[in-house]
């Protein structure tokens, strides 16, 4: 019988926690499905020069059958995904993951389907966001001011930079090292890990570990490919992938410890906000995050809370 062919795409190096996982998820595969399928990883789009975001209508149009990628340049398709999207409210991985894999992740994951040409099938550590900067730390609001920060595309991130006096640029992550690298932006925010593989400390000398937000990556197939495989090749995806979730999430909490020490090797500056300066922020965006939460249905804010109390 003819394998089916199953393609995934990814955007970062061989380093990413999001790349290691992708090749757990074939390792896995072929535990599970054998010969079935046949499985190929473009691990990293980039090098080939596209964009990042060119995965979405990759897998879209069934250029490819499966891909990562942030929740937050799905927002504007299915707006509830914003809810991922509050800062300074999950306060650790356990509570993330009880949010993701309990009912709001499955409500969320419904709409997708629904509405757009994806299904989700997972979801994946983003990672804690970071602000790092080359001119001096960010250790309270005043020190934002009037800098230009590299965010995601999505008006709920920018809103609540705006608030803390930055002035927010929407770049794909592919031109992010070169922004940073050229003055284009004064800041940016990101992991630890993406912080150190993209290289950004090489111009940013100076990190404060906000944790402002815990990003979400969603793993997202064709809708229509994936519903004309046969139940037990569905299956056997869904497998694979929930043991590729487990090793990814533990990649991404291993590499906060591995990267930090990274950083400072390379003359980087960490510099950990202590609650009082933390309080600072939480403030100074709480309006905003308060928008955020105001323009979702209430019964998904419940859901959202409920499962972030129950972890």
């Amino acid at each position: 019988m003819t394998p089916i062919e199953l393609r995934f795409g990814g955007y970062q190096g061989l380093a990413s926690v999001h790349t290691r996982a992708g090749n757990v998820f074939g390792e896995r595969l072929a535990g599970e499905l054998g010969d079935a399928v046949k499985f190929t990883f473009d691990s990293n789009i980039v090098e080939r020069g596209r964009k990042a975001s060119d995965l979405l209508s990759m897998v879209e149009t069934g250029e490819i059958e499966g891909c990562y990628f942030s929740s937050s340049y799905l927002a504007d398709r299915v707006p509830e995904l914003g809810i991922f999207d509050q800062h300074f409210v999950v306060p650790d991985r356990a509570k993330a993951y009880a949010v993701l894999d309990g009912s709001l992740g499955r409500r969320l994951a419904a709409l997708v389907e629904a509405r757009t040409g994806f299904v989700v099938l997972d979801y994946w550590d983003n990672g804690f966001r970071h602000i790092s900067t080359g001119r001096h730390p960010i250790l309270r609001p005043d020190d934002c001011m009037g800098l230009k920060i590299r965010t995601l595309a999505n008006e709920h991130h920018q809103r609540v930079f705006r608030s803390l006096g930055f002035e927010p640029r929407a770049i794909d992550v592919r031109d992010l090292p070169a922004a940073v690298a050229d003055g284009t932006v004064d800041a940016q925010e990101n992991p630890l890990t993406n912080i150190y593989n993209f290289g950004i400390h090489r111009t940013h000398k100076y990190i404060t570990l906000t944790r402002h937000l815990m990003g979400v990556a969603m793993v997202l197939f064709n809708k229509d490919r994936f519903k004309s495989w046969p139940a037990d090749i569905q299956g056997g995806v869904e497998r694979a992938l929930r043991q590729a979730t487990l090793a990814q999430r533990q990649f991404a909490d291993d590499d906060d410890r591995i990267c930090a020490e990274k950083l400072i090797a390379d003359g980087t500056e960490i510099h950990e906000l202590d609650n009082a300066q933390r309080e600072t922020f939480v403030a100074a965006t709480r309006e905003e995050v308060a928008k955020t939460r105001a323009g979702f249905d209430a019964e998904l804010v419940a859901l959202f809370d409920e499962n972030l109390s129950g972890a």
